[in-house]
């Protein structure tokens, strides 16, 4: 089994447990895992972090002009988040950096947090994340996949 696989195996799992235990969730099901998987590069999961508060800022912007909500709501923030996602991947990749390589954690991650932003409050939903992703990067370790 990959690091990646084992990340997101048990990434569901602490996500699970966290909303059960707590009635708080680590921003989507699969966040964890993938974010638990790159916290050797603070500077790609705060890239991330980034995106997602830009794609719920600009869906919060929308949706004072139109109607968003339910599955709308979803699929924008979803879309909004694969469009910042690689806008900030083109910008981070034109040499702004020029000492470190910086990057964006998957393509749906920012849409998947900002959505939970959202839903749950920003300083519930960002600490529950790097709390449940710091749960699966130790049992990633006790188990030995890493």
């Amino acid at each position: 089994m990959g690091v990646i696989t084992a990340a997101v195996g048990i990434g569901l799992a602490v996500s699970l447990l966290f909303g059960e235990l707590f009635g708080i969730t680590a921003g989507g099901m699969i966040v964890p895992g993938y974010v638990a998987y790159n916290i050797e590069r603070p500077l790609d999961v705060a890239a991330t972090l980034v995106a997602a508060l830009l794609t719920f800022a600009i869906v919060r912007g929308i949706s004072s002009v139109a109607i968003v909500y339910g599955r709308r709501r979803t699929a924008l923030m979803i879309l909004v988040g694969y469009l910042v996602g690689t806008l900030l991947r083109w910008a981070l990749g034109q040499d702004f950096f020029p000492t470190e390589e910086i990057s964006l954690i998957g393509y749906i991650i920012p849409g998947l947090i900002a959505i939970w932003l959202e839903r749950q409050g920003i300083i519930e939903t960002i600490m529950t994340l790097l709390t449940a992703s710091v749960v699966v990067r130790l049992v990633l370790i006790v188990v030995g996949v890493t």
